[in-house]
């Protein structure tokens, strides 16, 4: 007897169509996968026999041969539990074969028969949609997940003597309800607030333009001068995260594992600090099943990196690629997978190795060879490829108790910058560009236009500070998203002023 389940697999961030098939022979006792498993699917014949017995229903006898097909694509986990139960029940003549038709199924089993949750989910969900599946059949554990698409029907289970009940029509089971994405975002809140920062008007300046262009910014001070605090409240003066960019967001953190299932989406921007000691594979994602790492979990978020000098060089350099092309390609023995990583990059770092080159109330005690020493592990292209470098001095203690009220929210903030985001949006409508910080060379030429005085005043800053090529451009995009925040339409005498200004360090520490 033969029979065929529709299932759905993953690569990367997209799904797949699958076929499984079971046949049942005859001979002695034999239960064999093919089709190109991994471990844990080759492993998921014992689950499935446990599951079936368990659950108070007739596991086959003979030789039985499943087949996961297309058969040269790699399978990987245990989420094709649930369809080869209910493709051997249906070879046994258990569940009629009608009852599945333009139905796709996946999840994993427990020796109980339960069915446990999956990771993918929604991008799961998007494929069959798009394949034109009528019906799905999942995890109940990942119903929030599955909650926010439309255009499908969806049942969340419990157990597989539930499933068998429902598709032989003896229990009646309601579809999973959509949500509202906007709902849930406007219930999100934030105790970062730029309001509680005193003084650091300038770093806060710097940090309102590169939330308003998606630049890339690095912050340089002394211990304790806040610049984490800074870091921390980016993502409340970035605009609200799009319902696209949500689930864009959220399919990679299920495919990662680190979804939280109780709100089943991310409804808030990322903002990942991954520790100093990490490595390249954990940064750039890989493994065997070539999952996705810090870049693309921070994804249309803020990626922050403390302390800076302290990460490998190596580890630094992988980041070169995926800030100029917003995406990082992802290659290892089983796969090949593109991951979207498309994110601001916030840094911080020490002047030097005790922190106080160029304090006004420490004394540095470090060597010109220690500086020099501690500086050289960024290395000039990483360097050129942060628009923004920001010197952040120590509060004084009548900065920090020179009024009771608060600073400037970052409600306020996040107004002129969602402002300028709009002036974006319409400016490079109908293009994948999303901001100033992504323009591409042939947008500097037409967007950043300057008069000749204007002309001059950058080109006497490329000279001395001997700037590259990529600075030049970085320089037009700062002054581009500054002019934006001003609603101007040209780029102004005082928007390249404050545009290289934030560039002075090239030659203070890197020239």
């Amino acid at each position: 007897m033969l029979s065929k389940i529709k299932s759905l697999g993953l690569i990367g961030v997209d799904g797949f169509d699958i076929t499984i098939e079971v046949d049942l022979g005859n001979g002695l006792p034999k239960f064999d996968i093919v089709g190109l498993p991994d471990a844990a699917l080759k492993e998921s014949k014992e689950r499935v026999h446990s599951a079936i017995r368990n659950s108070g229903l007739q596991f086959p006898m003979g030789h039985t041969t499943v087949n996961l097909a297309p058969a040269d694509v790699k399978k990987e986990g245990p989420m094709y539990d649930l369809p080869i139960a209910l493709a051997l029940l249906t070879a046994l003549g258990e569940i009629k074969p009608e009852a599945l038709e333009g139905t796709a199924v996946f999840g994993e089993l427990s020796l109980d028969g339960s069915v446990r949750k999956v990771n993918g989910v929604l991008a799961l969900l998007i494929t069959a949609r798009n394949l034109g599946y009528k019906r799905v059949i999942l995890p109940k554990f990942n119903q929030n997940e599955a909650s926010f698409i439309d255009g499908i029907e969806m049942y969340g289970v419990e157990n597989l003597k539930q499933v068998v009940d429902f598709l032989n029509s003896q229990i009646c089971m309601q579809p999973i309800q959509c949500r509202s994405f906007e709902e849930i975002k406007n219930s999100a809140d934030t105790s970062d607030d730029f309001c509680y920062i005193r003084g650091q008007t300038a770093a806060k300046r710097a940090m309102e333009i590169a939330a308003a262009g998606g630049h890339n910014i690095i912050l340089i001070g002394p211990p304790g001068a806040g610049k984490t605090m800074l870091a921390k409240c980016m993502p409340s003066i970035l605009p609200d995260l799009t319902f696209d960019e949500a689930l864009e967001v959220t399919k990679i953190h299920s495919i990662a594992g680190v979804l939280d299932n109780t709100a089943g989406i991310v409804f808030k921007r990322p903002f990942r600090t991954p520790h100093h000691t990490t490595t390249p594979t954990a940064l750039t994602g890989g493994g065997l099943k070539a999952k996705p790492g810090e870049i693309s979990l921070a994804h249309n978020g803020v990626l922050f990196l403390d302390e800076l000098p302290e990460y490998n060089r190596n580890t630094l350099e992988v980041l070169r690629q995926p800030l100029e092309d917003g995406k990082i390609t992802v290659a290892r023995v089983h796969a090949t997978v593109d991951y979207p990583a498309e994110f601001v990059l916030v840094a911080s770092m020490n002047p030097c190795p005790c922190g106080h080159y160029g304090s006004k109330t420490h004394e540095c005690k470090c060597t010109p060879s220690a500086i020099h020493k501690y500086l050289d592990k960024l290395s000039g292209p990483l360097m050129d490829r942060i628009d923004l470098h920001i010197e952040v001095d120590a509060v004084s203690f009548d900065e920090l108790r020179a009024s009771d009220h608060l600073e400037e929210s970052s409600a306020s903030i996040k107004q002129r910058v969602n402002n300028a985001r709009e002036i974006q949006r319409k400016r490079f409508a109908g293009t994948n560009v999303k901001c100033n910080a992504k323009m591409t060379t042939k947008m500097v030429n037409k967007y950043c236009v300057l008069d000749d005085e204007t002309q001059e005043l950058l080109k006497e800053a490329f000279e001395r500070l001997h700037l590259t090529a990529r600075a030049h451009n970085r320089i037009l995009k700062v002054a581009r998203t500054i002019a934006d925040l001003d609603n101007s339409p040209d780029i102004q005498m005082q928007h390249i002023a404050e545009a290289i200004g934030y560039r002075s360090l090239d030659k203070k520490y890197w020239v």
